[in-house]
């Protein structure tokens, strides 16, 4: 039996712009407080006088309750309505923070590190499934925008603040600074989002999510422990990785016999806009959270900048990436999506470039003005290709989907950076001089620069036209 979608009439242009800036509140307190909690690892290590392996479980800590709630993020959406959901995350997010600001020892620290990573975690999919549901297909071009800005913005806004509380105040407003935004994000929410009644009838896929769940966090474990002396060879890395991948691959046997509703539907990856854009935003992850990695050891390492003054010459990439949304997308709206994708494939490759020329001084215009083509080359990237993806779903596939995206996105980007960091570990275990210091560096950024190029594999088998992707399905099979 085919029924047509009726879902409900879009909001208006004004309401789908207040409903994004509601959302990017949310959004932005989760993704600077990953990179600001990194920055000051070693800063939080001495203050509870830890082992370097004890004190990075802030950070592995959280990214497993990150990826762990991915997986269950749609159906909780359904079950009890996205605002509800959203609002949850939120306050789930509050209360780690809050707790976080207050801890006396590390364990409490990282208790309250995967709270956190509880809220943290369902923001982003249902952040995405409220913002496709709320523009339509017509106006998804738009709305993703809200989703795809904070991404590159945050990490870097997130190293100046953190060089500037630990410069200037005490190490627990590395945490408290989000507790003001929190509170906005949630007085505002009932007021703004989209009001959603929860379904009753929608039950958990409870084999799904013993599948699925334990299997994205093995994966994003065993990536984590690559980043150590024997990199993806040793046990701790490799063995996690290995049993992630088989209960994914059962999860995804799981997914096309199951009857009922699978924790997520996998066949959406067989829609040619969503699993093609899926792959092009795991590939790009690569070469974007890689960049990110590499740049501040760059600065403080080889040129011997602070944390805080890095932070500050890491500013002209985001002015990059708003420039394209600013500026750039009204001169490419009418341009066949591919070759905004193919061109800001090739202006991140150009923006790499000074950093595998670069010398242990000087050349820093150059450095600047390639993070600058950096940030342009991100936002023609991933502004077209979240818009492909989603506009091809229908209103009720926007929740489960966001999740299923969300989880490439969040294993794609470890796993990018792990390579880099086993790369670069490799070629410093040798360096004895600065100079080989800076090769060092230097062929790692070389590494970069040919994982940027994978994209272009896949572009051009995209949809030609952003139009084509709205009318790929018009109905839902029962």
């Amino acid at each position: 039996m085919t029924l047509v979608a009726t879902p409900p009439p879009p909001v208006t242009g004004r309401r789908l712009t207040l409903i994004s800036l509601v959302l990017v509140l949310g959004l932005s307190t989760t993704l600077l407080d990953t990179t600001i909690v990194n920055i000051a690892l070693e800063h939080l290590r001495a203050v509870f006088h830890a082992s370097v392996g004890d004190a990075q479980w802030l950070v592995t800590g959280y990214l497993l309750a990150y990826v762990a709630v991915i997986p269950v993020s749609g159906w909780v959406s359904e079950r009890f309505g996205a605002r509800n959901a959203w609002m949850f995350a939120v306050a789930a997010f509050l209360a780690g923070s809050i707790l976080c600001g207050l801890a006396t020892s590390l364990p409490a620290l990282i208790a309250f590190r995967v709270l956190q990573g509880i809220g943290g975690g369902m923001l982003m999919p249902i952040s995405i499934s409220i913002l496709t549901r709320a523009a339509g297909p017509d106006r998804i071009e738009h709305a993703m925008i809200a989703v795809a800005l904070p991404a590159p913005l945050a990490p870097i806004l997130g190293s100046v603040l953190g060089g500037t509380i630990l410069e200037y105040a005490s190490w627990r407003w590395l945490f408290l600074i989000n507790v003001p935004i929190c509170l906005a994000a949630l007085a505002l929410a009932p007021i703004l989002l989209p009001a959603g009644q929860g379904q009753r009838g929608h039950r958990l896929d409870i084999l799904g999510f013993l599948l699925l769940t334990p299997g994205v966090a093995a994966i994003a474990y065993g990536i984590s422990q690559a980043t150590g002396a024997d990199g993806f060879a040793s046990t701790g890395a490799w063995l996690p990785i290995v049993a992630g991948v088989v209960l994914l691959a059962a999860f995804t046997i799981h997914s096309l016999r199951t009857r009922d509703r699978a924790l997520i539907d996998v066949r959406v990856f067989t829609r040619r806009s969503f699993g093609l854009s899926s792959v092009i935003t795991f590939a790009n992850g690569f070469s974007l959270y890689a960049l990110m990695f590499m740049l501040p050891l760059f600065y403080q390492q080889v040129r011997g900048e602070t944390v805080l003054h890095t932070g500050l010459l890491l500013i002209p990439q985001a002015v990059g990436t708003v420039s394209f949304f600013v500026l750039a997308r009204k001169l490419v709206a009418h341009v066949d999506g591919r070759l905004v994708v193919a061109t800001g494939v090739l202006l991140t490759m150009a923006g790499v470039l000074p950093f595998a020329l670069a010398g242990l001084h000087g050349g820093t215009a150059l450095l600047l003005a390639g993070q600058f083509v950096q940030g342009i080359g991100f936002g023609a990237i991933m502004q077209p290709v979240m818009t492909l993806a989603f506009a091809s779903l229908t209103h009720d596939e926007a929740p489960r989907a966001s999740a299923a995206f969300s989880v490439v996105q969040r294993v794609g980007s470890p796993f990018g950076v792990a390579v880099i960091a086993v790369i670069l570990q490799t070629m410093l275990s040798s360096a004895i001089t600065p100079a080989d210091g800076l090769a060092a560096f230097t062929g790692a950024f070389w590494w970069i620069f040919g994982l940027s190029a994978v994209p272009l594999l896949f572009v051009f088998l995209l949809p030609a036209r952003k139009s084509a992707a709205h009318t790929e399905s018009g109905v839902v099979e029962l």
